[in-house]
């Protein structure tokens, strides 16, 4: 996975057609966006930091409004 835009991750994770879990323990926060069985970004918080991963294709998963920017 790569380091990828927030605004792309918010555009992965409103999209109808994904699916997303959060996972929380103590100081470290973890979301993961599916489409289908397939994990294709997740945001990882640890205190006051925060990371957003995708994987190497995942702008093939971006809403068509968010490609054309």
């Amino acid at each position: 996975m790569k380091l990828i835009m927030k605004t792309e991750f918010d555009n992965l994770r409103v999209n109808p057609l994904h699916d997303y879990e959060t996972d929380s323990n103590g100081e470290k926060q973890v979301v993961k966006i599916y489409c289908g069985e397939l994990l294709i970004a997740k945001k990882l918080k640890i205190k006051k930091s925060i990371r957003f991963f995708g994987i190497a294709t995942y702008q093939q998963y971006l809403t068509q409004e968010d490609v054309l920017k």
